[in-house]
């Protein structure tokens, strides 16, 4: 096991973080951005950007941390996809050098929620056990995911895709089937909201968040020259839309939404496919991420509730992995033992009573 520090990031690494991010050994995740910071910073968060060097030298790895408070606990540490790290051996160090900065200078805080893009497997799960980390529900969509190596020429993409995905984007192509990229008008982030708010979050049992965290999240993107907004139409309106995201050289479909009972075949595989190539060529993305499925075990299972997302996504790629999900450092048992047998409950009922937004 390696040893780390943790500290928090100057202002002037705060200043670069996404370039502090990209270059962590994973390559950094979107929800570690500055951007989705700004977001959560405005949805009941307190950002906080961690610093975890290992001792003798190598690689830093800067990690987002999410922070709210919870009476008469503490503060609740939520680090959003990370720690990013070359191993999960490398794990239980930085736990470790958390509980110390929260020591050293009387945080006041009594868990730490962390949630590695960590491939799962039974070794995995032992290195985080022995570490103490407590497994707890997952949180994100895509802790279960299919992922696209883009790391080819489009020719060999295009080869590589599922022949159900390669015959829809052909198909759909010869039939004069057209994408566009939008800009990011408030006409358009509404008519983006109103396809998600049909068929497609439906079937995914996915509660949406209000049209105000939408709009501030692909803003916030947007301007940071990394999201954009695709649609396809008919009969001149939105029947598929789908909102994109670049990170250094990851891409993420990150929302879509679409309009049931159209009559064009393979309108929403074209404007995957579009996205795909724009993001190959304009920000070299060496793979790109559909952000959600069921996990590997279950893709079979007509009762999940992403079954019919996880068909539409691997018609693209059947390379779908999964991550260990989210397990919780614990460091103050009693104040701990609180939080899970009643407090987050009252919290999480409590937060969706007063904003009508999920608490994560």
């Amino acid at each position: 096991m390696r040893e780390f520090t943790a500290r928090f990031a100057t202002d002037q690494e705060i200043a670069d973080w996404d370039a502090h991010v990209t270059a962590n050994p994973h390559g950094g995740n979107l929800l570690q951005s500055a951007s989705f910071a700004d977001v959560k910073a405005d949805h009941g968060w307190r950002p906080l950007h961690l610093v975890h060097e290992p001792v003798g030298g190598g690689k830093a790895s800067y990690n987002l941390v999410l922070e709210k408070t919870v009476p008469a606990l503490g503060r609740l540490w939520y680090m959003i996809k990370g720690p990013d790290v070359a191993s999960v051996d490398d794990i239980p160090g930085i736990a470790a050098a958390n509980a110390r900065l929260v020591a050293e200078q009387r945080l006041n805080v009594f868990a730490i929620k962390i949630e590695p893009d960590v491939l799962d497997s039974d070794y995995a799960k032992g290195v985080l056990a022995r570490a103490g980390l407590k497994k707890s529900f997952d949180i994100q969509p895509n802790d279960s995911t299919a992922i696209l190596a883009t790391d080819r020429d489009e020719e060999a993409v295009l080869k590589s895709l599922h022949s159900r995905g390669r015959n829809a984007v052909r198909r759909a192509l010869r039939e004069g089937c057209t994408v566009e990229r939008v800009e990011l008008t408030e006409q358009n982030m509404r008519r983006m909201y109103a396809l998600m708010d049909t068929v497609g979050q439906g079937e995914a049992n996915v509660n949406l968040r209000s049209y105000e965290y939408y709009a501030k999240f692909w803003t916030a993107f947007e301007q940071a020259g990394q999201g954009r907004l695709y649609f396809t139409y008919e009969d001149g309106e939105p029947s598929v839309g789908a909102y994109v995201i670049a990170y250094g050289t990851k891409g993420t479909y990150k929302d879509g939404g679409s309009k049931p009972r159209r009559r064009q075949y393979g309108d929403s595989h074209l404007l995957q496919w579009t996205a795909i190539t724009d993001l190959m060529r304009e920000h070299g993305i060496v793979e790109y991420d559909f952000c959600g499925t069921p996990p590997s075990d279950q893709l079979k299972n007509k009762e999940h509730p992403y079954y019919g997302l996880g068909l539409f996504k691997t018609s693209f790629t059947k390379s779908v992995v999964d991550f260990v999900g989210v397990h919780d450092q614990v460091l103050s048992p009693a104040k701990y033992a609180v939080w899970t047998n009643v407090a987050e409950k009252v919290q999480r009922q409590l937060w969706v009573r007063r904003t009508g937004q999920p608490f994560y």
